[in-house]
């Protein structure tokens, strides 16, 4: 086999690799774009529940110190519950990051 054939050979190979990598590499980050899609909606339904469970409590309120009360509970819950989702998210795009690279970083290591 000549220099030139065995050249043919890897480049073929490295393309052959890199090649894969990048598809194992696109269905990683397409299994973290899901996982972050389903909790989003989980999410969006649990806020939708919360929000309508509020004014129900409003709409029941006898007096405005109990509307101010439910408000400010709502409120506090609100913004804890919104802090916590984007710390989970945050963590899951870092995740999503973190597991789409492998592949490449496999193939880069082979190469």
């Amino acid at each position: 086999m000549s220099d030139v054939q065995r050249f043919g050979d890897e480049v073929q190979r490295a393309g052959k690799e890199g090649f894969d990598a990048a598809v194992r590499s696109f269905g990683e980050a397409n299994k973290g774009f899901q996982a972050i899609a389903a909790e989003i909606a989980v999410y969006s339904k649990k806020s939708f529940e919360d929000g309508t469970r509020a004014f129900e409590e409003l709409l029941g309120a006898k007096s405005f110190e109990h509307v101010i009360e439910i408000q400010s509970q709502y409120a506090r819950m609100v913004f804890e519950a919104n802090v916590a989702e984007l710390s989970k998210l945050g963590e899951m795009y870092a995740g999503l990051t973190r597991n789409a690279y492998k592949p490449v970083e496999q193939a880069a290591a082979k190469a």
